[in-house]
């Protein structure tokens, strides 16, 4: 019964007193009409998990457009230097992902749209500004490929430009 309650007690505190972020992806919201929000948890200075969720507002038949009307991202990252200010890293992540895909029809003139869910295993690269106050500013990019599907596409994406708050 004490290593159950020194347990909880551990895993309560790592949650509690870690730092967190709360962010903004402003290219999303710009470029392709789309919000993405995303929170970060940090395990220690070098490492930290987190989930975001895209949500695509542009409608289907537009010409610049993400395939995914919805993904939902967990991620773990790594930070290779020690800086507080700026500090690079990389990303492995595993998105599920879900929209519609574009079929051409054979017999006649017009396009269809088959929907599919798939899940993305990808890696992704970038760097991150944390200002004294709290504020936090990241860029990262990388590519995923979508495992299960036939109908999803093959390459999913994952760049962002984040905005955000660290408490």
């Amino acid at each position: 019964m004490k290593k159950i309650v020194l347990f909880f007690i551990l895993l309560t505190s790592s949650f509690v007193f870690s730092q967190k972020e709360i962010k903004l992806d402003i290219a999303d919201a710009l470029v392709i009409r789309g919000l993405e929000f995303s929170y970060e948890n940090y395990i220690n200075n070098e490492s930290s998990f987190g989930v975001s969720a895209l949500f695509n507002l542009a409608k289907q038949d537009i010409n610049f457009r993400y395939n995914e009307n919805m993904m939902i991202t967990p991620y773990y990252r790594h930070y290779f230097t020690s800086e507080y200010n700026w500090n690079f890293f990389g990303e492995g992540f595993f998105g599920i992902n879900s929209g519609k895909n574009e079929i051409p029809n054979l017999g006649g003139s017009g396009i269809t749209y088959e929907k599919y869910t798939d899940g993305a295993l990808g890696i992704a690269v970038g760097t991150k500004y944390v200002a004294k106050g709290g504020l936090v500013i990241d860029f990262y990019g990388g590519l995923g490929r979508n495992l299960f599907g036939s109908e999803s596409p093959v390459i999913v994406p994952r760049i962002g430009f984040n905005v955000g708050w660290r408490f």
